[in-house]
């Protein structure tokens, strides 16, 4: 195998407030937000009433891999 460098991506994220996060992917026009929701939000103690349930990373991470 070679070590070439096939890819990079170029990704930022920004923290927003708590577990709220704003990701800048290539080719989206507008940032993409992760957060908690139900059981991880739970987990971590977030109230869901006070912080908009978002997809966690993780959950960006399971449909990657049955991309």
């Amino acid at each position: 195998m070679t070590e070439t460098v096939v890819y990079r991506s170029q990704v930022r994220i920004e923290r927003v407030q708590g577990p709220l996060r704003r990701a800048y992917l290539p080719t989206n026009t507008e940032p993409v937000l992760f957060g908690v929701h139900s059981e991880v939000a739970e987990h971590y103690g977030v109230d869901t009433n006070v912080q908009e349930p978002h997809a966690t990373t993780l959950d960006y991470l399971v449909a990657a891999t049955g991309g």
